[in-house]
């Protein structure tokens, strides 16, 4: 499930991704929120939480990430990926050569840091 952070503002969208993200989290919530920051603000930054009960995503909300990403990869300013298992750190910077904006992975306990960072 993906919601969106109270912390998100102007080009900044922040969500909190708990359990497992389905493909409907994407077309319906993540797509549609990105889409109205960047149309809104030129181009977005970007910061996806993952709580403690983050599972991972399914196949539909992986395929839909992929194709956004790449029609998207100039769109984004910056993107801040928080906490996760270590294979989501390695695949944010796989990712990172990807998006021409900054790319940055904090643990969950620097979640403020990220915040303040992806704002700026």
């Amino acid at each position: 499930m993906i919601k969106i952070m109270k912390e998100s503002s102007g080009p900044m969208l922040a969500v909190t991704a708990t359990g497992t993200i389905s493909g409907e989290d994407y077309t319906e919530i993540w797509i549609p929120a990105l889409q109205k920051t960047i149309l809104d603000h030129g181009r977005c930054k970007a910061l996806l939480y993952m709580d403690k009960d983050f599972k991972g995503w399914d196949l539909k909300a992986m395929w839909e990430d992929t194709k956004f990403g790449f029609a998207h990869r100039n769109d984004f300013e910056k993107l801040a990926v928080v906490g996760g298992p270590k294979w989501v750190e390695w695949g944010t910077k796989v990712a990172g050569l990807l998006v021409s904006g900054e790319v940055k992975t904090y643990p969950v306990e620097e979640l403020d840091a990220a915040l303040k960072w992806t704002a700026a």
